[in-house]
């Protein structure tokens, strides 16, 4: 009888202890944060219409595919008692300049320590006299002409945001001409000017749209792409901005 009785407490204990690490385990997966993300749509100059449907769709993304957002057009968030709770900031379609002295020391401290950077559209007609950035974003606006069909050439189609694209991507949207491009950039897109009317600006045969790089110990990508409404519709155009967000987390796959 105690034979009897004593298996029977250790097999209530060892159930209890199953239950224990059960609840242990479920709290601990539970507790596992969503990367976070900011979006950041300052303008100092021209403010594109397509900021208030792209900041939904980018929302609609993070809600889909397990990664937070917050999105502000305030500056002060730029504190490094902020930015740490990201994993990635995205410059939204910022124009001209949109960060102070020392809102600016902050950002290059967060990208020094880890944090990593997307910019699209406009993001390279931000901060002119800020030639970190300038080698961050990758390139700085010069003009553009009408919006119009244009083909992109999608030279790298192993990369999260290119993979699921044609070789030849046709499509509308504003299409920018650079004044300067940084070296050392892993160019994804490339516009073909043959296939439209690129105005006097035009940069000729080497005229990257998108690509990424490692700057200053953070991963950035950068897509040109994104200036009209209807962008944020197209699913191919939303995979690829996805994909760039991914890049900036870390997720390869």
């Amino acid at each position: 009888m105690k034979i009897t009785t004593r298996n029977h407490s250790l097999a209530k204990a060892l159930t209890m202890l199953s239950l224990i690490l059960i609840m242990f385990s479920a709290t601990s997966a539970s507790a596992k944060k969503n990367p976070r993300i900011l979006v950041f749509c300052k303008t100092a100059g021209f403010h594109h219409d397509a900021i208030a449907v792209g900041t939904t769709a980018i929302i609609k993304l993070g809600a889909e595919n397990n990664f937070d957002v917050d999105t502000t057009t305030n500056s002060e968030k730029f504190t490094a008692d902020n930015l740490k709770n990201y994993k990635a900031v995205v410059f939204f379609n910022t124009t001209g300049d949109v960060l102070n002295d020392t809102q600016q020391a902050v950002f290059e401290k967060y990208i020094q320590g880890g944090g990593n950077f997307v910019g699209v559209h406009a993001a390279t007609d931000t901060e002119y006299d800020w030639p970190w950035y300038g080698k961050l974003v990758g390139a700085y606006f010069v003009s553009h002409p009408s919006q119009q069909e244009a083909s992109l050439n999608v030279t790298n189609r192993n990369h999260i945001s290119t993979k699921h694209l044609p070789e030849v991507w046709k499509r509308k949207d504003e299409w920018y001409n650079f004044k300067w491009v940084a070296d050392g950039l892993n160019v994804l897109i490339s516009i073909d000017e043959k296939s439209y009317d690129a105005g006097k600006a035009k940069m000729g045969d080497k005229h990257p749209m998108a690509w990424y790089h490692e700057y200053d110990g953070g991963r950035a990508f950068y897509t040109e792409l994104g200036h009209t409404d209807e962008s944020y519709a197209d699913p191919l155009y939303l995979k690829h901005l996805l994909g760039g967000i991914k890049y900036a987390l870390g997720v390869k796959k």
